[in-house]
């Protein structure tokens, strides 16, 4: 919300959800405020909805039947598309019907008037979220609404010999920042114990230096593309133009990572990438974050920060070497 407050002047909140979720009044119009998110997409904001209607709620199966007559009205607008629908919902909302019980039926009506239903990359998401008293209902692209999951939640299934959850972040990353990650070659992992971005880069074929003081997982033995240090990163070197791909998920303090990345500059290639975790530690995050960015402004352009939803307490910055 802070970071919405220097976006937006007169922009006011209600909380939904405590920390999660919260209604915004803005005095601009939708296509206003749209524009000026896409232009500066804030790094905190994982999901946007426009609220077009507000349904008082019944408890009943009325609800079913107002929200089946809103798919109905708009058949001009999602006939011959794709459409998703995405539902949310506070604890308590006296709505009666799951996720998957509302997605059964609209999906029916969606058919009915001549759109398709899929789960994931459709063109517009039918969005609705069930309070405490209303259905605030609304459709967008997933342009739009800043992601194509339901809140912005997304979730990866955990796999057998999975080594550990933070695998996901940099699934995640790949996903946001448009990467593809067997496009590289050479990856150094700095910080890489247990060794969760080291298997993924090793699964998309890269060969991967990993430094830590630490072991990783045994099972990354079995990869012959593997190159260990077991050293502190900022005791090793390596040869100008080394790797085209670094990646960086150490809990330390943000400006030592970032003096820590800024020394193996030189071992990358010109317009190498670097996808960096960044802790926030202190009371101030904004504050933190502009102060870190712009001391790796020196050597990288940052394309794109972003609190990613397998983050926690922390940001991904995407950058590449000038």
């Amino acid at each position: 919300m802070e970071e919405l407050r220097r976006f937006v002047n007169g922009i006011k909140f209600t909380q939904l959800i405590a920390g999660e979720v919260f209604k915004m009044e803005v005095p601009l119009s939708r296509e206003e405020l749209l524009e000026l998110l896409q232009k500066n997409e804030p790094i905190f904001l994982r999901h946007i909805q426009h609220i077009e209607r507000a349904l008082p709620i019944q408890g009943s199966a009325d609800d079913l039947q107002a929200l089946s007559d809103l798919v109905r009205v708009a058949r001009a607008r999602v006939e011959d598309q794709t459409v998703a629908v995405h539902l949310r919902r506070v604890e308590k909302t006296p709505f009666m019907y799951s996720a998957s019980d509302t997605k059964s039926v609209l999906d029916a009506v969606l058919m009915e008037v001549g759109a398709e239903t899929v789960m994931q990359s459709p063109d517009m998401i039918l969005s609705i979220f069930a309070g405490a008293e209303e259905l605030y209902v609304g459709w967008g692209t997933p342009a739009e609404q800043l992601s194509d999951w339901p809140g912005g939640a997304v979730r990866f299934q955990r796999e057998e010999g999975q080594i550990s959850r933070a695998k996901f972040k940099l699934l995640e990353a790949e996903r946001a920042f448009k990467l593809y990650f067997e496009t590289y070659k050479q990856a150094v992992d700095i910080g890489a114990a247990p060794g969760g971005w080291t298997q993924l880069l090793l699964e998309r074929g890269l060969r991967v230096t990993s430094i830590d003081p630490a072991n990783l997982h045994p099972s990354l033995s079995a990869y012959p593309r593997l190159t260990v240090m077991k050293k502190n990163a900022s005791d090793v070197n390596f040869p100008p133009g080394t790797f085209d791909l670094l990646v960086c998920d150490m809990s330390w303090s943000p400006m030592q990572m970032a003096k820590l990345v800024l020394e193996k500059t030189e071992a990358l290639s010109d317009g190498a990438t670097a996808i960096i975790t960044l802790k926030l530690m202190h009371k101030k995050p904004l504050q933190t974050i502009r102060d870190v960015i712009a001391k790796l402004e020196s050597a990288f352009e940052l394309k794109k920060a972003k609190q990613l939803f397998h983050n926690r307490d922390e940001i991904t910055l995407y950058l590449v070497k000038k």
